[in-house]
C-alpha cells in the first residue's frame, strides 16, 4: 500500500514516531512529503496540499496528515477532488471512515490525539475496507459536486 505522510511543526514529533511505526510493515510504501524539519510556525497547508495532490494522482493510495488540532489539514485536503479527508481521534471513528465513506487520508490531532493511540488508529484506517452500499457510492460520488459562488 502506498503511503503519503505530512505534518506541520505541531505534528512534526508525532509524524517522526509514526513514519517509525509504519516503516516496520514491509506491505507499507511510505512517502514522507514533508515538514522535513522542525520550523516553529510552518502552514499546515503545505503537507496537506502534497499530502492530497498525491492522493489524487494516486488513486489507490492513502494519506495521512497531523497538526495541532487537524482541523486545518483535513479542510485543506479536502478540498482536493478526489479526496476524501476524515479527521478522527479514535479507532471507532477511523474504521467509520473507511468503512461508510471510503476516506483515503486520515487526519490527526497532535493536540489530542495521545501518543500511544496513534499507531491504534492508523492501523485501524489502513486495515479497514471501504463497504460499498448503494447509498454510501451515490454519497460519496455527490462529495464532489461543486457550486461557484461569485
Amino acid at each position: 500500500m502506498q503511503l503519503f505522510v505530512g505534518a506541520d511543526y505541531r505534528g512534526f514529533e508525532k509524524k517522526k514516531e509514526l513514519l517509525k511505526f509504519l516503516a516496520k510493515n514491509p506491505d507499507y510504501e511510505v512517502t514522507n512529503v514533508g515538514a522535513y524539519s522542525y520550523h516553529e510556525g510552518d502552514d499546515f497547508n503545505d503537507p496537506a496540499i502534497a499530502v492530497a495532490r498525491a492522493v489524487k494522482r494516486e488513486h489507490e493510495a492513502k494519506g495521512i496528515l497531523i497538526c495541532d488540532s487537524a482541523h486545518g489539514v483535513t479542510i485543506q485536503a479536502n478540498r482536493f477532488k478526489g479526496v476524501r479527508a476524515a479527521h478522527c481521534e479514535s479507532v471507532d471513528s477511523a474504521k467509520l471512515a473507511r468503512e461508510h465513506d471510503d476516506a483515503n487520508v486520515l487526519c490527526l490531532s497532535a493536540h489530542f490525539v495521545a501518543d500511544e493511540q496513534i499507531p491504534e488508529i492508523v492501523t485501524a484506517f489502513l486495515d479497514t475496507k471501504f463497504e460499498p452500499l448503494e447509498r454510501r457510492v451515490r454519497r460519496i460520488n455527490r462529495l464532489d459536486e461543486r457550486e461557484d459562488y461569485d
